[in-house]
């Protein structure tokens, strides 16, 4: 390998496979995919915002997470589907760290939404009567506003922390988009700042959003074992039904993903798991939050009837 020092022209994305026989079945695959990205959760944002019925706390934040997704995938899915076709699969240093700062800027919006959805079950359950004064149109977009700006503000002190770095041994990075570990296994730097980042400041920005959800939910079980009739019980729990599944497939790959040690960093398992909560999860949002929605169901038919 040629040396590169911290004045590197750009690095080479190994992507999914490096099996040349695979790049066109997979660049179908995932072309198809990011296509049912866009059109499931554009549906959503449309059904929303055409039906004033919808216009509640809890579809605000259902339609600001569906377009955060559409951007989240929209900063890894094209670079991708370019790469799967080309020969030289080549993103430039300075296109790699703004695809860095945008993967973990809108990744952590996803994350503190997915905690305001939490929270505005909690309160539409334990403190029904007080809804519409706690859950007011302020404090949502309050909660959005912080979240976009804690959001940005960690991935801009990250991405800074990642400039200071060298890189001399190699220029490929054995994954399908500029994400921190592989990037940081090029390194020739001490990156033990770093990955004091990821371990700490990265887990508080993370796991903030995670204990919010799970205090709410353990508040919401907890209110919910009360109600004396089963039917009670399972109206309550079916509202919730559908944000618990996302908040299991998205936190459940990112954990597995970045909090481990840099030595225990494996490639083939990172590119699945990142796979996941990258691209699977976004497309599947839609589909969890319609399939057994009444409301959103009456947008998307209200919707079509107005095309």
């Amino acid at each position: 390998m040629k040396n590169y020092s911290s004045s590197i022209s750009g690095f080479i994305l190994l992507g999914i496979s490096s099996n040349p026989q695979m790049q066109k079945p997979l660049f179908t695959v995932f072309l198809v995919m990011y296509l049912v990205t866009l059109v499931g959760n554009g549906l959503i944002i449309l059904a929303i915002h055409s039906d004033s019925r919808l216009h509640t706390p809890m579809y605000f934040f259902l339609s600001n997470l569906s377009f955060t997704d559409i951007c989240f995938t929209t900063v890894i899915v094209p670079n991708m589907l370019v790469n799967l076709l080309s020969e030289t699969k080549f993103i430039s240093y300075v296109g790699c760290l703004v695809q860095m700062y945008f993967f973990m800027a809108l990744g952590n919006t996803d994350s503190y939404l997915l905690a305001s959805m939490a929270i505005d079950r909690l309160v539409a359950i334990c403190n029904p009567f007080h809804y519409d004064v706690v859950m007011s149109p302020q404090r949502c977009l309050l909660l959005l506003l912080g979240s976009c700006t804690i959001s940005h503000l960690h991935s801009m002190m990250y991405v800074l922390l990642m400039s200071r770095l060298s890189f001399c041994a190699s220029h490929v990075i054995k994954h399908f988009f500029c994400d921190t570990q592989p990037v940081l296994k090029l390194s020739c730097s001490d990156t033990t700042t770093n990955q004091m980042v990821v371990m700490t400041e990265s887990l508080a920005v993370i796991a903030t959003p995670f204990l919010c959800i799970l205090f709410s939910y353990l508040r919401i079980i907890v209110t919910v074992l009360k109600i004396p009739s089963a039917a009670g019980k399972w109206k309550a729990f079916s509202t919730c039904g559908s944000h618990l599944t996302v908040v299991v497939f998205f936190y459940g790959s990112v954990i597995y993903v970045y909090f481990r040690p840099l030595s225990m960093y494996s490639v083939v398992k990172d590119r699945v798991a990142t796979v996941m909560y990258t691209i699977v999860t976004p497309m599947l949002n839609p589909f969890i939050y319609s399939l057994r929605n009444k409301d959103i169901k009456r947008g998307l038919r209200k919707l079509r009837s107005r095309i």
